[in-house]
């Protein structure tokens, strides 16, 4: 029971649109390195649930300009890839044509910005220690010593969910085969990178 209360937490914080879903799902559909994100993210979620589990949640709210500062990177780097997804939105055209051929797998850009932008969305986005360290580590911490079997949980959640987005995504890669239908996924992205960006400052 422990197991999957833990479980239902973790998916419950991840499932919700964010920076780090959109990228994950648009890899997934143009099926661009979906291994290597869906490993950065899930392992990513496996090492911040630990620390939480740990107990650094306790010494991350005792010292809130680590937090500060952590909004205000992630808004940058999440504005960025935002304005990207602009770009893209506005081109449209012959790169979007290019791109949008799944037939071939891991086409398109190459290995190390992608990973680099797993990363950066992950490991710079404060919502992710919020959640991860701070919240579900005070949860776990409620369970005593029974808190690893929480931690767990979330790791599995994590897990399960960014190997169902990344290679789940693939599905709706048919109705993404034409440049207009593209143009709209990367707007949508760009708002809600947009949109994050704003809550991150916001919230500072």
């Amino acid at each position: 029971m422990i197991l999957l209360a833990g479980f239902g937490l973790g998916l419950s914080l991840i499932v919700a649109i964010g920076a780090q879903n959109a990228f994950v799902l648009r890899q997934g559909v143009r099926r661009e390195h979906v291994g290597v994100v869906v490993a950065v993210c899930a392992l990513s979620d496996a090492v911040l649930y630990s620390l939480g589990g740990a107990g650094l949640g306790v010494l991350v709210e005792a010292h809130p300009g680590f937090v500060t500062a952590a909004r205000y990177a992630g808004a940058a780097v999440v504005l960025g890839y935002g304005a990207l997804a602009a770009r893209r939105a506005l081109r449209g055209g012959e790169e979007l044509v290019a791109t949008a051929d799944t037939s071939v797998p891991d086409a398109g850009r190459r290995l190390r910005p992608v990973l680099l932008t797993a990363l950066a969305l992950t490991w710079l986005n404060p919502h992710v220690y919020l959640d991860t360290v701070v919240l579900q580590g005070a949860v776990a911490a409620s369970y005593g010593d029974d808190r690893w079997w929480f931690t767990a949980g979330a790791v599995a959640s994590s897990l399960v969910w960014f190997v169902a987005l990344g290679y789940g995504a693939r599905l709706a890669a048919p109705l993404l085969a034409r440049p207009g239908a593209w143009r709209v996924v990367d707007g949508v992205i760009a708002v809600v990178m947009l949109a994050v960006a704003a809550s991150l400052v916001a919230g500072a």
